[in-house]
């Protein structure tokens, strides 16, 4: 099994708002980089989706590490929410629908192709990559609005 490396972010103005993700992939030494945008979207949306786009972009089934600086995204599996809510028929312990749901089952799809091992990174800091991966999210944001601001 081929082992890759994930290195994702996402980013969002004004929260809810336009949002982008980044997503750096690493294999055999080899770097590519992807980025997408959602014109209506929030930060934790952007941080799943950047996981989510970043394994589709596999070809075939591989062991992956996914470093990545969302707490939310991070808690969901240290903190067993993902298992509790699906347990609980998509509700959190306040026996409200859990937010982002499409992404969740969307996410756990796209892993069950994969190994996965998922490293918590600090954002904004010294990691080179995961750095990239947010000038990547906020270039897809800044993007949007230059055009908006244009038209």
């Amino acid at each position: 099994m081929k082992k890759v490396d994930m290195y994702t972010d996402g980013a969002c103005s004004y929260n809810p708002g336009p949002g982008g993700y980044g997503i750096v992939l690493i294999y055999n030494g080899v770097e590519k980089q992807f980025s997408g945008f959602d014109e209506n979207t929030t930060n934790n949306r952007m941080e799943i989706t950047a996981v989510i786009e970043g394994l589709k972009k596999l070809k075939e089934p591989c062991e992956v590490t996914i470093y990545t600086d969302s707490a939310y995204t991070m808690n969901a599996f240290d903190l067993g929410w993902l298992d509790d809510w699906q347990l609980n028929n998509w509700k959190n312990k306040q026996k409200k629908d859990v937010l982002n749901k499409d992404l969740w089952q969307e996410l756990l799809l796209q892993m069950s192709k994969h190994k996965i091992t998922w490293v918590k990174v600090k954002g904004h800091s010294d990691n080179k990559y995961n750095n990239i991966c947010d000038k990547l999210a906020r270039a897809e944001i800044d993007k949007f609005l230059k055009q908006k601001k244009a038209d």
